[in-house]
């Protein structure tokens, strides 16, 4: 899984991406709260740990503006601060968890298992014959795995997690490539006929209906 670790102590984080990397997760490091906000915008990991000490942004101010457009990826504030006024300050900003330091790798390791067991089940988007477990970022039709592009996946995903809403070409191109310019949004298209394809989806069977003109929704109707 995907672990992004925000720390300013080279120590501390080097420490921690050796030992999760030796679990077979993927780590990703920042060294300041806005850094942060970076990743966890363009890489959306699957979960973080993050300290409250930060350069240039606080984590406590980090964990509340993810909270603004995120509310399931798990966040542990890892810190130093350990009085009760601050643990409840740090849980009501959104975090899931909270580890005073200095803490046992094994209790993380096992606190992190916990909440990626909570995320999986929590995790499942349904439209018709099609789910997705977004946490190992799978794709299943009738049970049966199909295999998506990271794009594609992307894509799919977006539009299932708004089922029932249309999805305009600009918010589409905006939030799925995180371009913030006039683009040309006809590769929308492209991506759309690969994902039909993929999932045997035909023109008789509107799971994902292209509204003219406008965009697509993603219909059980």
């Amino acid at each position: 899984m995907k672990i992004l670790i925000v720390e300013d102590e080279e120590g501390i984080s080097n420490f921690l991406k050796q030992g999760l990397e030796e679990e077979d997760h993927t780590v990703l490091i920042a060294t300041d709260g806005l850094k942060a906000l970076e990743i966890a915008k363009n890489e959306s990991p699957d979960l973080i740990l993050l300290d409250w000490m930060l350069p240039k942004l606080s984590g406590l101010e980090v964990c509340k503006t993810i909270r603004k457009k995120d509310e399931k990826t798990p966040i542990l504030f890892l810190t130093a601060k350990d009085t009760v006024h601050e643990t409840i300050e740090g849980l009501r900003s959104g975090a899931n968890d909270y580890i005073k330091k200095p803490f046992s790798f094994d209790e993380l390791l096992e606190r992190i298992k916990i909440h990626f067991r909570d995320k999986d089940r929590q995790n499942v988007l349904n439209l018709g014959k099609i789910s997705i477990k977004t946490l190992s970022h799978q794709v299943f039709v009738d049970d049966q795995e199909v295999i998506f592009t990271q794009r594609e996946y992307e894509l799919l995903k977006y539009l299932i997690e708004r089922k029932g809403t249309v999805c305009t070409r600009n918010n589409i191109i905006e939030d799925v490539w995180n371009i913030h310019f006039e683009y040309d949004t006809g590769v929308i298209d492209v991506f759309i006929n690969a994902i039909r394809k993929k999932l045997n989806l035909y023109k008789d069977v509107e799971l994902i209906k292209t509204i003219r003109g406008v965009g697509y929704i993603a219909n059980e109707n």
